[in-house]
């Protein structure tokens, strides 16, 4: 459940890594802390109108587009799952 609109988080240097900023953004974003392999849907913390602004956050965050075949919950249900999604969309290796 969203209940506040998603709060800025401080700019990312080059070296922050993609799971930080991530991290940072659905913590902020949800007011509650978040582990990297929680699913924030399944645990009620963000629903679709929260999607929509999650896939936001990561095309403008992180400089990737997300095609339309791309958008699949399992892909921005977690801190891991985006990590893995910018990975790939990038071609760059973006771990811990």
């Amino acid at each position: 459940m969203l209940l506040t609109a998603p709060t800025t988080t401080p700019a990312p240097t080059p070296t922050t890594p993609v799971r930080d900023q991530t991290r940072a953004y659905l913590s902020a974003s949800l007011g509650h802390p978040v582990s990297d392999d929680q699913d924030v849907f399944a645990a009620g913390l963000a629903n679709s109108l929260f999607a929509a602004q999650l896939v936001l956050f990561v095309e403008d965050r992180f400089a990737v587009t997300v095609e339309d075949d791309e958008l699949e919950i399992a892909s921005f249900c977690s801190v891991d799952a985006i990590t893995a999604f910018v990975a790939r969309k990038t071609g760059a290796g973006h771990g811990r």
